[in-house]
């Protein structure tokens, strides 16, 4: 992205995960975008209307609301604006929702910057190319493990309850070493 400027490699990036989103922030901008973050439905759409831009990156699930709101507004003002959808939520009729709203990707969290770089380079008529060297099924599942955790406050028993499975198991997962 060397010849690109400030104007055409403009990105948004929207999620109510702030150490994400500005995690996400910097490698893009790593990478040669020129980015800005929001954690609402409303802050992000309030942007768009004033300055719309050519890339976005928005979570499916935010505090106040859905994140196909925000790829409604935007591909109706931007029709040509490269949206990748995330979320840790993944199922079949909300990638087609996205899809249909204007998405041009949709990726299930974790998702990392060149896996979004690649997805929002590709033309709209190409997947993009699957990654080199993907996380193993057990290394998403241990993302997936911490993250609840972290979110439930490193409380073992609200985690385990959330991911219904033993407390004694949970322990178990979070004493061991992260898989590669």
């Amino acid at each position: 992205m060397d010849d690109l400027t400030k104007e055409t490699a403009s990105l948004i990036i929207v999620d109510d995960d702030e150490i994400f989103r500005k995690r996400l922030l910097s490698a893009m901008e790593k990478k040669g975008y020129f980015g800005i973050g929001f954690g609402t439905v409303k802050e992000s759409i309030q942007y768009i209307e004033k300055t719309p831009p050519n890339y976005a990156v928005i979570d499916l699930r935010l505090e106040d609301g859905n994140g196909l709101q925000v790829v409604s507004v935007l591909s109706k003002l931007k029709p040509e604006c490269k949206i990748v959808i995330l979320t840790g939520y993944g199922n079949i009729p909300t990638a087609v929702a996205a899809v249909k709203e204007g998405a041009c990707d949709y990726l299930a969290k974790p998702a990392d910057a060149d896996d979004i770089d690649a997805s929002l380079k590709a033309p709209y008529s190409k997947k993009p190319e699957p990654p080199k060297d993907p996380m193993s099924a057990d290394r998403v599942k241990w993302e997936h493990i911490l993250r609840v955790y972290e979110l439930c406050n490193r409380n073992v028993s609200e985690t385990a309850r959330r991911l219904k499975m033993h407390r004694r198991t949970l322990q178990r997962i979070l004493a061991k070493r992260s898989p590669k």
